[in-house]
């Protein structure tokens, strides 16, 4: 069957490193670092000390005080850049179709501070059971979605995914396949994440999958580095409004990039760490090459998991290595989560606004904070280490990688008519 086409009319980001699409662009563009120590609450008994907070973020400035309160910071982010996608793609929201408008939404964790926080109040108060009535509606995950479609009267699809950090690339591969399907005509899809809590951090602490390097806390995420010892957690969300190729010409919309194709895979090896051959991040992108009817020496760029764990950063390289052959050595390859943080169930989308923005300005992100090259990665790999560089991106890929071993891969080109 012919598939419909799938164009970026739209895109937000609120990230650790830029409060809005064009600010984290000029963020990923100077290698800036979003990490600090822990302002939320006090670190200083936890083994990690730093993360990649938003900057400067208050609820108050987007919601009054009553709605804001009833609903957990993930939901926050996620209509913050919703609306923001929702402006950037001047859609007439008076003359869409409304039925064929939906929400597909990622999170790999959803209201993480809301159940924190009421666990400890019930704790704390001898056991009553006085919960607030908003408590599960703020902590489930799906309720973002719920909270953009009821704000913009999208009527059609509307669910969220879920798993782990590659949450949000699902999302956005969903979308695009109802689109190509006839299904909707346009997709607010991304991502949102709250994680940096308590028990975030004392989460991934007891799994020893964060850095430590808490006396350099901007150095410590160094994907591809021999010394990196984690990853860095960070929060926030990105959106993009994707809208079939059709509709968005009819109404002289403008377009960033066309979403060609998607592809999914599992480890089926390890609940956390990742098949050490690479053989599901080779899966992946060879399913995603596959669904967009492209050769692998058509892609330009790679914007990887690189997630800067001891394990992951080789086992990506391992499969890109296997897909793309000699095109491997040809490749700009780059880890934006070195100035992010990794996102979990956001990453992907705000990963996805870095390949847009790149696209449009013809420039590689960098991958931060390399130092020491590790012997136990090709070191002949373009990985855009520490700077920018100049490049006409046609063609553009995005690995997530998640817990339970979900791997996903998208793929962007720019507009071909």
């Amino acid at each position: 069957m012919s598939l419909r086409r799938v164009v970026v009319t739209g895109i937000g980001a609120l990230t650790p490193i830029g409060s809005n699409a064009n600010d984290y662009w000029d963020g990923l563009k100077n290698g800036v670092s979003g990490a600090a120590r822990i302002t939320r609450f006090d670190p200083e008994k936890f083994r990690t000390q730093f993360a990649c907070e938003l900057k400067n973020f208050n609820a108050e400035d987007h919601f009054d005080r009553k709605e804001a309160r009833k609903m957990d910071p993930f939901t926050q982010y996620a209509l913050v850049v919703a609306d923001e996608a929702i402006l950037d793609s001047k859609l007439d929201l008076d003359a869409i179709d409304h039925d064929r408008a939906g929400v597909i939404w990622g999170s790999g964790i959803g209201g993480l501070w809301t159940f924190q926080e009421e666990v400890k109040s019930y704790a704390n108060n001898d056991n009553t059971p006085r919960f607030n009535p908003f408590f599960i509606p703020k902590m489930i995950a799906d309720i973002s979605a719920g909270y953009i479609s009821i704000k913009y009267s999208f009527r059609g699809p509307n669910f969220v995914t879920v798993s782990a950090c590659a949450s949000a690339t699902n999302a956005l591969i969903d979308a695009m396949n109802y689109i190509r399907l006839g299904h909707m005509d346009i997709a607010i899809s991304g991502g949102s994440e709250a994680a940096v809590t308590e028990a975030g951090i004392g989460g991934f602490n007891a799994m020893k999958a964060l850095s430590e390097r808490n006396d350099s806390p901007q150095t410590a995420s160094r994907p591809f580095d021999k010394d990196r010892d984690g990853f860095v957690l960070g929060e926030g969300a990105a959106a993009l409004i994707l809208e079939e190729y059709e509709h968005a010409k009819a109404r002289g919309a403008k377009i960033y990039a066309e979403l060609i194709g998607g592809g999914m895979s599992a480890d089926a090896h390890h609940i956390t760490a990742p098949h050490p051959e690479g053989l599901g991040a080779t899966n992946v992108m060879k399913n995603a090459l596959r669904d967009a009817n492209i050769q692998p020496e058509e892609v330009d760029y790679i914007n990887v998991h690189g997630t800067s764990t001891p394990l992951g950063d080789v086992s990506e390289t391992l499969a890109i290595k296997k897909i793309f052959g000699e095109h491997a050595y040809k490749l700009n390859i780059s880890s934006t989560k070195s100035m992010t943080g990794h996102l979990l169930g956001a990453a992907g989308a705000i990963e996805a606004v870095a390949c847009v923005k790149a696209m449009e300005n013809s420039l590689v992100p960098p991958t931060i904070n390399h130092f020491t090259d590790d012997d136990q990665l090709d070191n002949k790999l373009n990985l855009t280490f520490n700077k920018a560089q100049e490049r006409n991106i046609r063609v553009a890929l995005s690995n997530t990688f998640g817990f339970g071993g979900h791997n996903t891969s998208i793929i962007f080109r720019k507009l071909e008519e």
